[in-house]
């Protein structure tokens, strides 16, 4: 990262947010994180610009109701997000849940 990408982009002032809903936040974001079909999940994600929960389902070895439920703690923990699209809802990776990921667990 050159210094200018730096000084337009700064990382959030941690201090700010107070120490425990920091670690409130670290603490759901890693839950979300802590199963192996969920962290897959979120690497189907990112390499995608977005995905419907049947592609999803034909790509993990669980059935599309237990997608369905890694969905909704990946989407309750701020990581995905998702738009209704007629009967399906379309995933993607929500760029600024990851990012805030990244500040927290960057200064711990």
């Amino acid at each position: 990262m050159t210094m200018k990408a730096a000084a337009c982009c700064p990382a959030p002032d941690l201090r700010a947010i107070g120490d425990d809903i920091a670690d409130e936040a670290i603490a759901t974001m890693a839950k979300a994180l802590a199963h192996p079909i969920r962290v897959q999940i979120v690497r189907i994600l990112a390499r995608t610009a977005g995905c419907v929960c049947g592609d999803l389902v034909e790509q993990l070895p669980v059935a599309q109701s237990t997608v369905s439920q890694h969905l909704k703690i990946l989407k309750d923990a701020g990581l995905i997000q998702g738009t209704i699209d007629g009967p399906r809802v379309c995933y993607c990776i929500d760029p600024e849940g990851l990012r805030r990921l990244r500040v927290l667990v960057g200064g711990l």
